[in-house]
């Protein structure tokens, strides 16, 4: 997601009120040995294997209500080494109603986010066939706990069946109904990600990417008024028409995740970039075609610089959002408020996501900075070999560096030193700004001096080598470092010194 607080980009006034020094500090002690002996945080989708969960989805959508009925087919496929007795899913929909403990939109974009005054909405729960029993839970009735009908044992599958009701809030987030669009991001119950300690549990923060899951495949039917365009993670595989409504089924491949967007004003401009199919859907853009290219070139880009693109569709959308964009898998959100270099700026930014996000995946909740901070870095890369565009790497590095003190010496003031570690949860940043300035900024400037440091020839292998090594996978920062680590860089002190906080900038 881009929330960017550059002079050239920020749009609004912050202010910091009441605020008050309960930051925790984690030290993240890095330790970097051999591939053969590094072990795995959390469960992936292998790249070879053909064995995964999947989601079979058959969604309902009712324009006149804001309403969307759903029904998950889910076929967990057990990769862990445990046996399994309860299978736990993330209801992120819950987070818009009434009541929440954790409000989706923090403070600064309240009024931004609800363009017709704060309105709620929810994601219930209605039947889980083929279990023994099922519960909402979690720390702010964002769970659903079903218990199996017998343990699932590794690298066994089972079966079970969700059906759910999705009431939107007329908002500019990631879930909701905005003026133009319904964005349907996290519009079904996610199953948790597994690590050591079990599923993990996402509670919405309105604060980074509260988003934790792993790859499965995707199989989705939408069924919605013929007048409605979908843009969504999938390849279209068939269509069908009845009456006023249309049914579309969609798919996708080790998939982290599936988001759509529907509106019926949309226009589309599609174009090929070695074999993927890059479309931009858009209803207020003047000059559609520069987006498009933008699109085209990042894609292309990055897949020569880090890797290959793996989907068939990406789906580039422009529609109402409260910040610049958000990624999600074959699929980004632009917002619709942006200038043409804004614009620009944000769909190559919320593209490097679908390196660092989409197919490698990173623990966002804890270390945010692993995909932003990489996304940022991607970016300016994208600009520094494309010089047609507004934007240089002295520019984005300077107005980086210049935020980042600025941020230092505020928090300074406020709190008589400022907390400048790095992997820390997302509920211990006190702003959205502070978040801004240590997940994006300090992220670009770390992986500056990296650069730097290691030279451009062995920081382009580092990238690579973190792609290649980890595609479909949740990566830990270890990961990330040992891929520069290993190619006889004595670089563990450099990266404990911004990990840790201890690096003056």
């Amino acid at each position: 997601m881009l929330k960017r607080f550059y002079n050239l980009y920020a749009r609004h006034k912050i202010t910091y009120h009441n605020m008050r020094c309960n930051v925790k500090k984690f030290i993240c002690i890095l330790l970097v040995v051999c591939a053969a002996a590094m072990s795995t945080v959390f469960t992936a989708c292998a790249k070879e294997s053909t064995a995964a969960s999947k989601y079979d989805i058959i969604a309902i959508y009712d324009s006149e209500n804001r309403k969307l009925s759903g029904t998950v087919n889910f076929t967990y496929y057990n990769s862990t080494e445990n046996e399994i007795k309860d299978l736990k899913f993330n209801l992120y929909g819950n987070a818009f109603r009434e009541g929440a403990k954790h409000a989706p939109v923090s403070s600064a974009y309240t009024n931004k986010a609800y363009y017709d005054g704060v309105n709620y909405g929810s994601m219930t729960v209605q039947e889980v066939e083929n279990c023994t029993g099922w519960n909402v839970g979690g720390e702010d009735e964002n769970i659903l706990t079903v218990t199996l009908l017998t343990p699932v044992y590794p690298e066994e599958s089972v079966q079970i069946s969700i059906s759910y009701t999705l009431e939107l809030a007329k908002v500019n987030h990631r879930t909701g109904v905005t003026k133009n669009t319904v964005n349907l991001g996290n519009f079904y119950p996610v199953l948790c990600a597994y690590s050591q300690e079990g599923f993990v549990e996402c509670p919405y923060y309105s604060c980074g990417d509260p988003f934790l899951s792993e790859c499965a495949d995707y199989t989705v039917t939408v069924d919605l008024p013929a007048a409605y365009t979908a843009a969504t993670s999938g390849k279209l595989e068939n269509e069908s028409t009845a009456g006023d409504r249309v049914k579309r089924t969609y798919s996708i491949k080790n998939a982290r995740d599936f988001a759509m967007v529907l509106s019926d004003k949309f226009e589309v401009a599609t174009q090929n970039v070695n074999g993927v199919q890059v479309s931009y859907y858009y209803y207020s853009d003047t000059s559609p075609q520069v987006s498009l290219t933008a699109a085209c070139e990042s894609v292309k880009y990055f897949s020569q610089t880090f890797g290959n693109y793996v989907y068939p569709t990406l789906c580039v959308v422009q529609t109402g959002f409260c910040y610049g964009g958000m990624e999600y898998p074959a699929l980004t959100m632009i917002s619709d408020e942006l200038d043409s270099d804004n614009n620009v700026y944000t769909i190559v930014h919320e593209n490097a996501h679908q390196w660092w996000y989409a197919m490698v995946g990173s623990d966002q909740i804890n270390c945010a900075w692993q995909d932003e901070g990489l996304a940022e870095y991607s970016s300016l890369m994208f600009f520094e070999n494309h010089p047609t565009y507004a934007f240089t790497r002295t520019g984005l590095l300077g107005s980086a560096t210049k935020s980042y003190r600025a941020y230092y010496t505020v928090y300074n003031q406020i709190f008589g030193e400022a907390d400048t570690s790095m992997n820390r949860h997302l509920k211990d940043y006190e702003s959205d700004y502070e978040y801004t300035n240590i997940a994006y900024f300090k992220g670009l400037i770390m992986f500056d001096m990296l650069r730097q440091a290691i030279g451009d020839e062995k920081f382009a292998a580092g990238l690579k080598n973190y792609f290649e090594g980890n595609v479909f996978k949740i990566a830990s920062c270890d990961d990330l470092f040992g891929c520069f680590i290993s190619g006889g860089n004595d670089l563990e002190g450099f990266f404990n010194s911004f990990t840790e906080g201890k690096i003056v900038i």
